[in-house]
């Protein structure tokens, strides 16, 4: 069957090659998807839900309704061309009403006249997005035991994760250890089995695991003997950010025969679903990313998890908010599912965010308190300051220093970079045997050909004591981070700091006429980098976390809605890793990988997510988000203001006090997140009307992402109820409105306002009571005090009587009209 199917493919791809180069194309249709049709055609009763209302897969009207959408989808293909000119991948019908469709660009072009068609988008491509926690945050004592212990904390709830896989035989995904899982009757998804053992990867914690694929197969992208024809992680992403969110408590993290501490994730006891859309080489694609979460929210899970963001804006589209990725976002969101997404990597520069849609909880990271820090002692008294997760040398010993340019075997291998330390079989064992190996790190470590893990096991290989590898010259931007190794072992990356042991070695070491060592006479010693460092300074945001402002089109105009929305840690994580995995070459082979990220930093937050839906498993993802985002802090453990990463003029970094373009409302606080007193709530009406007030956002292009006129708006997008308050442009006076609903006992808030000197605040009224459940408006007054040419920060501060605080930030840049 596999061989007709794979002959059938040949000949369409064929086909596609007469008429010109054929590519993958997003069509949407005229026609309400599940989620918000409302009747109208004969024999096919309505399946809309409700804002915040939970898909019913098993109901046969959403059955046939869905069967109805994808005959059209099919029979729209048939009539415009032969069958063997084109290949449909994925029919969407449950969030969109579209489908994907590999075609050449002639016959995007012939869709695109359709009357049946709304648009039609070529497919473009998705990357990962990576560069000790739950004590951090406070969650074994303060949290997990009001969900019933960490073995219960998350019980019952699904996280999705449409990542790069996951490997199941991990003992963060055991479930041999733990109470069993029982059956989920509310979760719909399948489980794939291993082509290779036959053996499924499902075990109650993992409840679902499917695999995307088609888009990258027809662009020729997807190899399966490295990128795996199912769900197994062969890149380590997938199973790295499914342990942070929900992986099993107190595991060991072990690497070369030490142990680093136990890894938790931040829901131990909530399921796991898999859809992986991610590969290890190329990323992904829009196409089959998008298939993920259509069959995520139709399967029933509660949160979704996307360490994902777009190589680079859509083709046909101008508005950050409305393409196919986040129209699906928006319909997942109406189906009740709380979605968080990486906020990207490009920091830290301004608008570099990838995540913009106010449905999405966009996650920045941030530093935690434990640092990791290593030291080379040399001959001559210096001491040399550096990282290396790495034992130290024997105590009270120094051992001679060797070059790797000096112990050659042959001069004839310069040309293989012998100084980056990868090929044992280059260096002379005689000479580097019992002494620590000098390396130079190179480019080759920045684009992955060379790796720290390599140096180690060449310098073993060889006899070596240790290694040391000097950085002696740095792009901006290079992040390094320690690496785990079994020997000592040491990266110095202050580039003056490596001049020292350079200008020390050369001095110390000496030469013939020729250049050739006669005496290496330089010592050293290295410590130990085992044992974390714990700082007040944390949490600081990390130089990589995308910043803000958030932007409403690609033509970067400012929008008015406060992106990032909150911070979580994303920077030297412990988590699971594949030991197929490939994403990075310090831990090949490995069952644990530190690494960072806002990759990592989302998963905190769709973790802690779970553990807010277990105790309010009514609430709205509008209602969860706010719970985060109002009890977030904007202060480190010192109770100072957090401080960001951010570049000196030098390009050396340095350390700023962030704002809330770094760190949205604040860094997480999960314990006052479960109690947050007052929440802000919002529905798909009101992203709706969000979209319809938005100045440059075209009514008829909305229309085509949602199937919805624009029959309501709301003044202005700032009035949108988020727990936040931007306005971009502020001429004279403008006054924002907002909700918020009592979710504890009765209390009275006391509101205060504040702001930075160029724009006025002011709050009405000044005090409110709230009766459980009972919902308030109040106003905030903004006014121009001076034209500075910046934004100006503040924010709204509800003081209740029975101790919840609520803080939203507050952000406007004014102009004299």
């Amino acid at each position: 069957m596999r061989v007709v199917e794979f002959w059938c493919t040949i000949l369409v791809l064929f086909a596609l090659l007469i008429n010109g180069k054929a590519e993958v194309y997003i069509v949407t249709m005229v026609g309400e998807p599940v989620i918000s049709y409302t009747g109208g055609i004969p024999g096919f009763e309505a399946t809309a839900v409700e804002s915040d209302e939970k898909l019913d897969a098993t109901s046969q009207l959403v059955t046939s309704y869905a069967q109805h959408l994808e005959q059209k989808h099919d029979m729209l293909l048939d009539s415009l061309f032969d069958r063997e000119t084109y290949r449909k991948l994925y029919s969407y019908k449950h969030l969109i009403n579209g489908f994907a469709v590999h075609i050449s660009p002639e016959q995007a072009e012939t869709l695109r006249r359709n009357s049946a068609v709304k648009s039609v988008e070529r497919d473009w491509k998705v990357r990962r997005l990576t560069t000790h926690t739950p004590q951090f945050l406070g969650l074994p004592t303060g949290v997990w035991p009001t969900g019933g212990g960490f073995d219960r904390a998350g019980e019952d709830i699904i996280i999705g994760f449409v990542d790069s896989g996951i490997f199941p035989r991990h003992p963060s995904f055991g479930s041999h250890n733990a109470d069993p899982y029982g059956p989920l009757p509310k979760y719909k998804g399948k489980c794939e089995v291993d082509p290779d053992t036959k053996r499924e990867f499902c075990n109650g914690k993992i409840i679902g695991a499917q695999h995307f694929a088609a888009a990258a197969i027809a662009a020729g992208a997807f190899n399966p003997s490295i990128d795996f024809a199912s769900p197994m992680d062969g890149d380590g992403h997938g199973s790295h950010t499914a342990a942070i969110a929900a992986g099993n408590n107190g595991i060991p993290v072990r690497i070369h025969g030490h142990e680093f501490g136990k890894a938790s994730g931040m829901a131990p006891r909530a399921r796991i679903a898999v859809y992986k859309a991610l590969y290890r080489l190329f990323g992904g694609f829009i196409a089959d990313v998008v298939a993920a979460i259509d069959q995520a929210v139709h399967d029933g899970v509660d949160i979704l998890s996307l360490s994902v963001g777009p190589n680079s804006p859509p083709a046909t589209t101008t508005t950050t908010y409305l393409n196919p990725f986040d129209a699906t976002l928006l319909g997942a969101v109406k189906a009740g599912v709380f979605v968080a997404q990486a906020a990207g990597n490009g920091g830290p520069f301004p608008k570099t965010l990838v995540s913009y849609s106010p449905w999405i909880t966009s996650v920045a990271a941030a530093i935690d308190d434990r640092r990791y820090k290593n030291h080379l002692y040399l001959g001559n008294g210096k001491i040399l300051p550096g990282i290396g997760l790495s034992p130290s040398t024997r105590p009270n010993q120094t051992y001679t220093l060797v070059a790797a340019n000096d112990v050659l075997l042959d001069s004839s291998v310069m040309k293989y970079s012998p100084s980056d330390c990868q090929r044992p079989e280059l260096l002379n064992k005689n000479l580097v045997e019992g002494h620590i190996l000098l390396c130079g790190y190179s480019f080759n470590f920045v684009v992955g050909t060379a790796s720290i893990k390599k140096v180690s096991e060449t310098a073993k290989s060889l006899g070596a004591i240790g290694f040391v590898l000097a950085v002696e010259n740095v792009s901006p931007g290079t992040k390094f981070d320690p690496v785990p190794v079994g020997i000592p072992g040491i990266l110095i990356t202050d580039v003056t700091k490596s001049m020292d042991l350079i200008d020390y070695y050369n001095t110390s070491t000496a030469r013939d006429w020729t250049g050739r060592v006669k005496s290496f006479k330089g010592t050293g010693s290295i410590g130990d980098g085992l044992a974390p460092i714990l700082h007040k300074s944390a949490p600081q945001v990390a130089l990589f976390s995308a910043r803000g402002p958030n932007i409403k089109d690609f033509r970067f105009q400012d929008a008015d809605l406060l992106k990032p929305d909150i911070l979580a840690p994303g920077s030297l994580i412990w988590a699971a890793w594949s030991p197929n995995g490939t994403d990075e070459p310090n831990y090949v082979g490995e069952g644990f990988a530190l690494i960072s990220g806002t990759s990592m930093a989302a998963p905190h937050i769709a973790g802690i997510a779970a553990l807010v839906k277990q105790k309010h498993p009514h609430w709205s993802p509008a209602a969860i988000k706010s719970a985060l985002l109002t009890t977030s802090t904007n202060l480190d453990r010192a109770g100072r203001p957090i401080q960001a990463q951010q570049y000196s003029e030098t390009e050396a970094m340095k350390l700023v006090t962030a704002t809330p373009f770094d760190y949205g409302s604040g860094h997480v606080n999960p314990r006052a997140a479960l109690d947050p007193g007052l929440i802000f709530d919002a529905g798909y009406e009101d992203y709706l009307g969000f979209l319809c007030t938005t100045p440059g956002i075209d009514a008829h292009e909305i229309h085509n992402y949602t199937n919805t006129p624009c029959n309501y708006t709301m003044g202005h997008p700032s009035n949108l109820n988020t727990p936040s308050i931007t306005v971009s442009h502020l001429v004279k006076t403008q006054t924002v409105t907002r909700t918020v609903t009592n979710v504890a006992e009765e209390e009275t808030y006391v509101i205060t306002a504040r702001m930075q000197p160029a724009v006025a605040i002011e709050a009405n009224p000044p005090a409110m009571t709230l009766r459980p459940g009972a919902s308030r408006k109040f106003t905030v007054s903004l006014t121009v005090r001076s034209v500075t040419g910046s934004y100006s920060f503040g924010e709204i501060l509800m003081k209740g009587s029975r101790g919840h605080k609520v803080r939203i930030p507050v952000v406007a840049m004014g102009y004299r009209r």
